[in-house]
């Protein structure tokens, strides 16, 4: 039975290499921790037990620690031009798509308020091709 359970770590571990997310990972822990439970008895039941208990206690120890890594954003040059000041080459309105240069470099924007040209604005996020912005808070 040993080699069962090592046939299905390597199985879950050719898994879990061929994706991008982890997937497989804690049961192929399980049946690594099962591989070495089936030489000390030859009980079925016991060696699915310690399986399931080890899935579920990697699954369980590790998950907010991964799902915490995983949600890390990873910003993009066009992402650091949020949170810049921008200034307005072309009014906007709500319902005028208008012109701002930030970062030396001059972008179409949207806003929810009228900006004038001029006016000094901060990028709130970025929505296609256009930057949202609002009016800079003194």
């Amino acid at each position: 039975m040993a080699f069962c359970w090592l046939t299905v770590f390597i199985v879950l571990l050719l898994l879990e290499i061929c994706t991008v997310n982890l997937v497989s990972i804690w049961f192929a822990i399980g049946a690594f921790v099962s591989f070495f439970a089936a030489f000390f008895t030859d009980n079925v039941i016991i060696q699915m037990v310690v399986f399931i208990i080890i899935s579920g206690l990697t699954l369980f120890v590790t998950k907010p620690f991964v799902k915490r890594v995983k949600s890390k954003k990873i910003m993009t040059n066009l992402d650091r031009v949020i949170g810049m000041e921008a200034i307005v080459t072309e009014d906007i309105s709500k319902l005028h798509v208008g012109e701002v240069k930030v970062d030396g470099k001059r972008w179409s924007a949207k806003s929810n308020e009228n900006i004038s040209k001029g006016e000094i604005v901060e990028v709130e996020k970025i929505d296609g091709v256009k930057l949202i912005v609002k009016k800079k808070e003194d």
